[in-house]
């Protein structure tokens, strides 16, 4: 572009110092259109599909920019062939707009381009904790060691309490199926997340003892049932929330869950009790990477719109996580 203007009919006629600064008169607007347009025009209404505010105000932003550029032209470089009709300069003023939008929306173009590589890259990676999550998931929550507990615990509940142990196997039923089932489009019902959640903490509190669960909220019944969102968001943090709730001196730990939705942003919160003299397991350590993946997924999915603010102390940790709708 800086070539073709140098070389313009329009510029060659002056030499030295006057040539260049006539080209950097030109330039200058022409570099603050295309910056506009990729930094204000293209993210605020053409990537929000506002496709005609877009383009009104990409026309009127080349008009302003186009009347500045020639007033600013005028007064420097006045016109010396007066041969040249006044109907003529308006000509070429509206040729002038006629070649400035499609170079700009070549920016346009780029930019697209620029998204739909970012946005491939996010989903292949997208793709790739999915499956590192579906995996872990196999690993950590259909285990043999988690069946065979819940199962003898039902095994026992038979003999004592065959009432419960019929809501038990029911609940474990349901748990297995969201499981294998449910969880795998890309989005969810927030309360298939809820009833999967509150499953699989009754169904620790079989293999625990002392552990005390609860999953509030404060959202009209309505809401959670018409509330859609990509699945398993919750579960590593309820799942290492079990892990480190431990008390190895034998008093009750607890979990606590709440979920709430207000304003299109849902409000989720996990407290659970922390023993300061228990020291967890190898296996235990490694469920990080789990938080690591989730961190990194909900970057991927939300960017900066979302907040996620983990507190931990001597006997309880904390984790607030808010995410728009």
């Amino acid at each position: 572009m800086l070539a073709i203007l140098s070389y313009s009919k329009d510029v060659t006629e002056y030499r030295g110092s006057f040539r260049a600064l006539k080209v950097l008169f030109v330039y200058i607007p022409l570099v603050f259109m295309c910056y506009v347009n990729i930094n204000i025009l293209v993210p605020v209404f053409f990537f929000k599909g506002r496709y005609l505010i877009y383009f009104s105000l990409l026309v009127l932003l080349v008009i302003l920019s186009l009347s500045v550029m020639s007033n600013v032209l005028e007064i420097f470089f006045p016109n010396t062939r007066p041969d040249i009709e006044r109907d003529n300069a308006g000509r070429g003023f509206y040729e002038s707009i006629i070649i400035l939008i499609p170079i700009i929306l070549v920016t346009t173009m780029i930019k697209l381009f620029q998204r739909w590589m970012r946005d491939n890259q996010k989903i292949n990676e997208l793709n790739k904790i999915n499956f590192n999550m579906e995996l872990n998931e196999l690993r950590n929550q259909m285990n043999p060691h988690f069946l065979f507990n819940t199962l003898n615990g039902i095994k026992s509940l038979v003999r004592s309490d065959p009432d419960k142990a019929g809501m038990v196997i029911m609940k474990l039923s349901e748990f297995l199926r969201y499981q294998l089932y449910e969880n795998n489009d890309e989005r969810t019902l927030l309360k298939s997340e809820i009833n999967f959640l509150s499953n699989f903490l009754d169904l620790e509190t079989i293999r625990r003892d002392n552990l005390s669960v609860k999953i509030s909220t404060d959202t009209d019944c309505n809401i959670i049932k018409s509330v859609f969102l990509p699945p398993n968001l919750f579960t590593t943090f309820v799942e290492n929330a079990v892990k480190h709730s431990v008390n190895i001196s034998g008093e009750e730990s607890f979990v606590y869950v709440n979920i709430d939705v207000k304003d299109n942003t849902l409000y989720f919160s996990c407290v659970n009790s922390k023993d300061p003299n228990y020291i967890p397991s190898a296996s235990e350590k490694s469920s990080g990477l789990g938080l690591g993946n989730i961190r990194r997924r909900l970057e991927l999915l939300y960017g900066h719109n979302h907040t996620l603010d983990i507190n931990s102390t001597e006997t309880k940790y904390e984790i607030k996580l808010t995410i728009p709708l």
